[in-house]
């Protein structure tokens, strides 16, 4: 692959990441600086998952039968633009629902479909992918970091513009990236209905979305663990940062692990290595080594574990099934599955305690391991 489109999918994995740690961890800050409640704000922050469930279908059967992915991904990511600006124009609770809630149905067609677009240029080097996504976690790391410095030195309003320069920086590099054509495939392929069925298929879809599930607890109260046992809130930013370091790190080393191991053998140990990590947070908390230690699992139980999932996505859903494989794999994991994890990781947080809810969340990734262990299948497309 030549070094200009490489640049410019990496650059557009920048701009969206960066977008992403902007409005995820900081937009509650401001929804709580202009009187929101927190039902309300609770509420606003659940809608981009809502729209995640449901809205990358429609954008990737409207990819896969216009044979335009990046054409889709343009027209959403100009609509999303628009869409924020109405962010600016009132601070009701209802407004704010209706901008956050079009402006996720409309961004969530830019992920699956780039992540198609991307490994369809790959090609035969999908080992490259993890060399292009790891500019996502640096969009995040960087835009994290100095957003949390612009809110100590400027009003809350503030993160309304930075996030609006991450969304026209990402819209900006759409334009740069190339329109690649899906392979080639027979008339008479089977409809995406019977790809679905296939035990192999389901068996990802149900596993990935039960890593998901115990990721959960992890997203939503990993930092009120840690202050509650007793330590500060900058430690508590700086372990968060490991984790994405790491991150970056297993990326950087994917294509020397696709060429030393199988997608199903990274999964595995990727599950295997989830249901440690979670044991750990859950029951060794007390102690900052192990903490780190938990924290450069992320390496596994994020990084490699979405590089080599989306690579089976990828290699099940061929063809002209690719990007809808994709918004498929998306909508069932990280929204069914996140949701999932985040409610229930509430209720069993509230009834069971810190430790039982990690325990649990080690016990979806390990029934996720059982799962691939036992149904996954890729010796018709393994290497």
């Amino acid at each position: 692959m030549a070094d200009l489109p490489y640049r410019r999918f990496a650059c557009f994995y920048f701009f969206y990441f960066a977008y992403l740690s902007a409005f995820g961890p900081f937009f509650s800050i401001y929804l709580e600086a202009v009187g929101l409640s927190p039902i309300e704000i609770g509420t606003v922050m659940a809608l981009p998952q809502v729209a995640r469930i449901i809205a990358p279908h429609l954008w990737g059967w409207l990819a896969d039968t216009s044979g335009g992915r990046m054409r889709v991904v343009r027209a959403t990511a100009v609509a999303g633009v628009l869409c924020w600006l109405g962010m600016f124009a009132s601070t009701a609770f209802l407004w704010i629902c209706a901008v956050v809630l079009t402006l996720s149905f409309f961004l969530s067609a830019a992920l699956p479909l780039v992540e198609a677009t991307t490994l369809t240029h790959l090609g035969e080097h999908t080992g490259r992918y993890g060399n292009i996504r790891l500019w996502g976690s640096v969009g995040y790391i960087v835009a994290v970091v100095l957003v949390g410095y612009a809110l100590d030195l400027f009003p809350v309003r503030v993160l309304l513009w930075i996030v609006l320069a991450f969304l026209i920086g990402a819209l900006a590099c759409t334009w740069l990236v190339p329109e690649v054509e899906a392979p080639p495939h027979a008339p008479d392929q089977q409809p995406i209905t019977h790809i679905l069925g296939r035990p192999e298929v389901m068996a990802l879809i149900i596993a990935c979305a039960l890593m998901a599930v115990a990721h959960g607890p992890y997203y939503t109260f990993y930092s009120i663990h840690l202050v509650n046992y007793g330590y500060s809130k900058g430690l508590t930013g700086w372990l968060w940062a490991l984790g994405v370091i790491c991150e970056i790190g297993i990326f950087v080393w994917m294509p020397h692990l696709y060429r030393a191991f199988a997608l199903r053998a990274i999964l595995i140990a990727s599950f295997a290595l989830a249901v440690v990590r979670f044991l750990i947070i859950g029951w060794g908390a007390d102690s900052l080594l192990l903490l780190l230690f938990a924290q450069t699992l992320h390496a596994a139980t994020f990084g490699s574990f979405h590089a080599a999932a989306i690579g089976v996505v990828h290699r099940l859903f061929s063809g002209r099934h690719q990007a809808r494989g994709q918004a498929i794999y998306g909508s069932l994991t990280y929204g069914v599955g996140g949701t999932v994890g985040s409610l229930a990781g509430g209720y069993a947080w509230d009834q069971l305690g810190a430790a039982l809810t990690f325990t649990l969340a080690a016990t979806a990734a390990l029934a996720g391991l059982l799962i691939l262990w036992w149904k996954l299948s890729l010796k018709d497309s393994e290497q």
